[in-house]
Protein backbone atom coordinates (compact mmCIF):
# COMPACT_ATOMS: atom_id res chain seq x y z
CA UNK A 1 0.00 0.00 0.00
CA UNK A 2 1.20 3.51 -0.81
CA UNK A 3 0.93 6.08 1.61
CA UNK A 4 -1.13 9.77 0.37
CA UNK A 5 -0.83 12.86 2.95
CA UNK A 6 -2.82 15.55 2.47
CA UNK A 7 -2.60 18.72 4.45
CA UNK A 8 -5.58 21.88 4.87
CA UNK A 9 -3.50 23.53 1.78
CA UNK A 10 -3.66 20.89 -0.70
CA UNK A 11 -7.73 22.00 -0.33
CA UNK A 12 -7.34 24.87 -2.69
CA UNK A 13 -5.46 22.51 -5.21
CA UNK A 14 -6.66 20.27 -8.29
CA UNK A 15 -9.28 20.03 -11.39
CA UNK A 16 -12.44 19.86 -9.40
CA UNK A 17 -11.92 23.28 -7.27
CA UNK A 18 -15.17 25.34 -6.98
CA UNK A 19 -14.69 28.99 -7.55
CA UNK A 20 -17.27 31.39 -7.24
CA UNK A 21 -18.90 34.38 -5.66
CA UNK A 22 -19.04 32.64 -2.64
CA UNK A 23 -15.56 30.66 -2.97
CA UNK A 24 -12.62 32.77 -4.04
CA UNK A 25 -9.01 31.30 -5.41
CA UNK A 26 -6.34 30.99 -2.78
CA UNK A 27 -2.68 32.25 -4.04
CA UNK A 28 -0.30 29.35 -4.16
CA UNK A 29 2.31 27.93 -5.87
CA UNK A 30 2.59 29.00 -9.89
CA UNK A 31 0.61 27.05 -11.64
CA UNK A 32 2.04 25.17 -14.68
CA UNK A 33 0.38 26.47 -18.01
CA UNK A 34 1.04 26.18 -21.40
CA UNK A 35 -0.81 27.65 -24.87
CA UNK A 36 -4.20 26.47 -25.49
CA UNK A 37 -3.09 26.57 -29.15
CA UNK A 38 0.15 26.72 -30.98
CA UNK A 39 1.03 30.22 -30.99
CA UNK A 40 -1.92 31.78 -28.90
CA UNK A 41 -1.08 33.88 -26.05
CA UNK A 42 -3.91 32.29 -24.43
CA UNK A 43 -3.44 29.76 -21.55
CA UNK A 44 -4.23 26.83 -20.05
CA UNK A 45 -3.18 24.21 -17.16
CA UNK A 46 -0.58 21.91 -19.11
CA UNK A 47 -3.20 18.93 -18.56
CA UNK A 48 -6.07 20.60 -19.87
CA UNK A 49 -4.23 22.26 -22.29
CA UNK A 50 -3.33 18.92 -23.91
CA UNK A 51 -6.61 17.12 -23.37
CA UNK A 52 -8.08 20.36 -25.03
CA UNK A 53 -5.43 20.00 -27.90
CA UNK A 54 -6.75 16.24 -28.34
CA UNK A 55 -10.05 17.10 -28.62
CA UNK A 56 -9.75 19.96 -31.29
CA UNK A 57 -7.63 17.28 -32.93
CA UNK A 58 -10.47 14.68 -33.19
CA UNK A 59 -12.85 17.38 -34.35
CA UNK A 60 -10.43 19.92 -36.32
CA UNK A 61 -12.37 22.44 -34.63
CA UNK A 62 -9.07 25.19 -34.65
CA UNK A 63 -10.55 25.53 -38.35
CA UNK A 64 -13.66 27.10 -37.28
CA UNK A 65 -12.81 27.95 -33.15
CA UNK A 66 -10.84 29.73 -32.11
CA UNK A 67 -9.57 30.26 -27.97
CA UNK A 68 -10.44 33.95 -26.65
CA UNK A 69 -9.38 33.47 -22.97
CA UNK A 70 -7.83 31.22 -21.02
CA UNK A 71 -5.97 32.26 -17.16
CA UNK A 72 -5.62 35.50 -16.27
CA UNK A 73 -3.68 37.19 -13.39
CA UNK A 74 -5.14 39.28 -10.63
CA UNK A 75 -4.23 42.33 -12.11
CA UNK A 76 -5.75 40.84 -15.15
CA UNK A 77 -9.59 40.22 -13.61
CA UNK A 78 -9.48 43.52 -12.23
CA UNK A 79 -9.05 45.65 -15.35
CA UNK A 80 -11.00 43.39 -17.22
CA UNK A 81 -14.01 43.77 -14.38
CA UNK A 82 -13.30 47.67 -13.80
CA UNK A 83 -13.28 47.72 -17.32
CA UNK A 84 -16.54 46.28 -17.92
CA UNK A 85 -18.12 48.29 -14.94
CA UNK A 86 -17.26 51.32 -16.73
CA UNK A 87 -18.38 50.58 -20.03
CA UNK A 88 -21.32 47.77 -19.60
CA UNK A 89 -22.46 49.18 -16.08
CA UNK A 90 -23.35 47.25 -13.31
CA UNK A 91 -26.06 44.99 -13.93
CA UNK A 92 -24.34 43.22 -17.19
CA UNK A 93 -20.78 43.26 -15.17
CA UNK A 94 -22.42 41.58 -12.72
CA UNK A 95 -24.02 38.68 -15.01
CA UNK A 96 -21.31 37.70 -16.63
CA UNK A 97 -17.65 39.48 -15.04
CA UNK A 98 -16.57 37.44 -11.75
CA UNK A 99 -15.26 39.80 -9.21
CA UNK A 100 -11.38 39.79 -9.11
CA UNK A 101 -10.26 36.89 -6.74
CA UNK A 102 -13.28 35.19 -7.75
CA UNK A 103 -12.98 34.29 -11.52
CA UNK A 104 -12.37 30.34 -12.48
CA UNK A 105 -9.64 32.00 -15.40
CA UNK A 106 -7.32 32.72 -12.81
CA UNK A 107 -7.14 28.78 -12.23
CA UNK A 108 -6.13 28.34 -15.44
CA UNK A 109 -9.21 25.48 -15.73
CA UNK A 110 -11.10 27.65 -17.71
CA UNK A 111 -11.23 28.43 -21.30
CA UNK A 112 -13.69 30.72 -23.31
CA UNK A 113 -13.79 29.90 -26.85
CA UNK A 114 -15.40 31.52 -30.29
CA UNK A 115 -16.79 31.10 -33.41
CA UNK A 116 -13.59 31.92 -35.72
CA UNK A 117 -14.83 35.46 -37.36
CA UNK A 118 -13.66 38.36 -38.32
CA UNK A 119 -14.63 40.34 -35.28
CA UNK A 120 -14.70 38.07 -31.41
CA UNK A 121 -16.11 39.29 -28.53
CA UNK A 122 -13.91 39.26 -25.86
CA UNK A 123 -16.15 38.99 -23.28
CA UNK A 124 -19.26 37.51 -24.53
CA UNK A 125 -17.85 35.38 -28.21
CA UNK A 126 -19.98 33.91 -30.44
CA UNK A 127 -20.40 30.31 -30.09
CA UNK A 128 -23.80 28.77 -31.58
CA UNK A 129 -25.13 25.16 -31.07
CA UNK A 130 -24.38 24.40 -35.10
CA UNK A 131 -21.12 23.22 -36.89
CA UNK A 132 -17.98 22.71 -35.53
CA UNK A 133 -19.10 24.42 -32.08
CA UNK A 134 -21.85 22.17 -31.93
CA UNK A 135 -19.07 18.59 -32.46
CA UNK A 136 -17.25 20.56 -29.35
CA UNK A 137 -20.21 20.62 -26.96
CA UNK A 138 -20.49 16.65 -28.30
CA UNK A 139 -17.33 15.72 -27.19
CA UNK A 140 -16.55 18.19 -24.40
CA UNK A 141 -17.17 15.60 -21.84
CA UNK A 142 -15.17 12.61 -23.10
CA UNK A 143 -12.08 14.98 -22.68
CA UNK A 144 -12.89 16.25 -19.40
CA UNK A 145 -14.82 19.80 -20.34
CA UNK A 146 -18.17 21.13 -18.95
CA UNK A 147 -20.26 24.02 -19.82
CA UNK A 148 -19.90 26.00 -16.95
CA UNK A 149 -23.38 28.35 -16.86
CA UNK A 150 -25.80 26.57 -18.54
CA UNK A 151 -29.37 28.03 -19.19
CA UNK A 152 -31.72 27.72 -16.58
CA UNK A 153 -29.10 27.32 -13.27
CA UNK A 154 -28.10 31.18 -13.10
CA UNK A 155 -29.73 30.83 -9.46
CA UNK A 156 -27.05 28.43 -8.75
CA UNK A 157 -23.84 29.33 -10.38
CA UNK A 158 -25.03 33.11 -9.88
CA UNK A 159 -23.39 34.05 -13.62
CA UNK A 160 -25.71 34.18 -16.46
CA UNK A 161 -25.88 31.96 -19.28
CA UNK A 162 -22.84 31.66 -20.98
CA UNK A 163 -22.69 28.99 -24.05
CA UNK A 164 -18.47 29.85 -24.67
CA UNK A 165 -17.25 29.64 -21.00
CA UNK A 166 -15.85 25.62 -20.85
CA UNK A 167 -14.17 24.28 -17.51
CA UNK A 168 -12.12 21.36 -17.40
CA UNK A 169 -12.73 19.20 -14.25
CA UNK A 170 -11.78 15.71 -15.69
CA UNK A 171 -13.05 12.19 -16.42
CA UNK A 172 -15.61 10.51 -15.55
CA UNK A 173 -16.49 14.21 -13.98
CA UNK A 174 -17.89 15.65 -16.75
CA UNK A 175 -19.60 13.14 -18.57
CA UNK A 176 -21.60 12.86 -14.96
CA UNK A 177 -22.34 16.44 -15.01
CA UNK A 178 -23.44 16.52 -18.23
CA UNK A 179 -25.59 12.94 -18.49
CA UNK A 180 -27.25 14.36 -15.14
CA UNK A 181 -27.56 18.05 -16.16
CA UNK A 182 -25.49 19.41 -12.90
CA UNK A 183 -23.21 22.54 -12.44
CA UNK A 184 -20.10 22.27 -10.05
CA UNK A 185 -21.37 23.64 -6.81
CA UNK A 186 -24.38 20.97 -7.29
CA UNK A 187 -21.86 18.01 -7.72
CA UNK A 188 -19.93 19.06 -5.33
CA UNK A 189 -23.13 19.24 -2.53
CA UNK A 190 -24.10 15.43 -3.98
CA UNK A 191 -20.33 14.27 -3.39
CA UNK A 192 -20.75 15.35 0.58
CA UNK A 193 -23.36 12.54 0.93
CA UNK A 194 -20.55 9.89 0.01
CA UNK A 195 -18.18 9.70 2.21
CA UNK A 196 -15.03 7.46 2.03
CA UNK A 197 -16.57 3.61 2.39
CA UNK A 198 -19.64 5.01 0.81
CA UNK A 199 -18.75 6.27 -3.00
CA UNK A 200 -20.53 7.44 -5.79
CA UNK A 201 -20.10 5.09 -8.37
CA UNK A 202 -19.58 6.15 -12.05
CA UNK A 203 -17.93 4.38 -14.87
CA UNK A 204 -15.64 5.98 -18.00
CA UNK A 205 -15.50 3.65 -21.15
CA UNK A 206 -16.55 0.71 -19.63
CA UNK A 207 -14.25 1.19 -16.92
CA UNK A 208 -15.67 1.69 -12.80
CA UNK A 209 -15.08 4.60 -11.05
CA UNK A 210 -15.74 5.04 -7.53
CA UNK A 211 -15.80 8.95 -6.11
CA UNK A 212 -16.29 10.23 -2.57
CA UNK A 213 -15.92 13.13 -0.11
CA UNK A 214 -13.32 13.26 3.04
CA UNK A 215 -14.63 16.05 5.12
CA UNK A 216 -11.38 18.17 6.07
CA UNK A 217 -12.96 21.25 8.44
CA UNK A 218 -11.58 19.84 11.32
CA UNK A 219 -8.43 18.68 10.04
CA UNK A 220 -5.45 19.43 9.38
CA UNK A 221 -3.49 16.79 7.65
CA UNK A 222 -4.96 13.58 6.26
CA UNK A 223 -3.02 10.55 5.51
CA UNK A 224 -4.43 8.07 3.12
CA UNK A 225 -3.35 3.94 2.44
CA UNK A 226 -3.75 3.36 -1.71
CA UNK A 227 -3.15 -0.06 -3.11
CA UNK A 228 0.19 0.07 -5.31
CA UNK A 229 -0.79 0.85 -9.33
CA UNK A 230 -4.37 1.71 -8.39
CA UNK A 231 -5.08 5.40 -10.09
CA UNK A 232 -6.05 7.59 -7.49
CA UNK A 233 -7.28 11.09 -8.22
CA UNK A 234 -7.42 13.88 -5.46
CA UNK A 235 -8.23 17.10 -5.29
CA UNK A 236 -9.67 20.11 -3.02
CA UNK A 237 -12.78 21.39 -3.11
CA UNK A 238 -11.79 24.82 -2.55
CA UNK A 239 -14.41 24.34 0.36
CA UNK A 240 -14.28 21.99 2.94
CA UNK A 241 -13.00 18.45 1.68
CA UNK A 242 -10.81 16.36 -0.58
CA UNK A 243 -12.74 14.11 -3.72
CA UNK A 244 -11.27 11.21 -4.47
CA UNK A 245 -11.15 9.21 -7.47
CA UNK A 246 -10.30 5.69 -7.82
CA UNK A 247 -9.90 3.84 -11.02
CA UNK A 248 -11.71 0.18 -10.17
CA UNK A 249 -13.06 -0.45 -6.89
CA UNK A 250 -13.33 1.71 -3.84
CA UNK A 251 -9.82 0.62 -1.94
CA UNK A 252 -9.04 4.08 -0.41
CA UNK A 253 -8.69 3.89 2.94
CA UNK A 254 -7.88 6.36 5.86
CA UNK A 255 -4.21 5.61 7.19
CA UNK A 256 -4.47 8.49 10.20
CA UNK A 257 -6.26 12.11 10.82
CA UNK A 258 -4.68 15.02 13.12
CA UNK A 259 -7.37 17.43 13.80
CA UNK A 260 -6.97 21.30 13.08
Amino acid sequence: MRQISLSHADLYRGDLILVNAAHACCPGEPIPLSPAHEGSPVLLARRASTLLGALMAEIQGWEGIVPVSGWRSQNEQKRIYFDSLRENGEAFTRAFVARPGHSEHQTGLAIDLGRRQEDVDFLCPDFPCEGVCQRFLERAADYGFVLRYPAGKEAVTGIAHEPWHFRFVGAPHAGFLAREGLVLEEYIDLLREHPVGRPLRLSFRGQAVCVSFLDARALAQAQLLAPEGVPLGVSGNNADGFILTEWGEAHVRLAALRGA
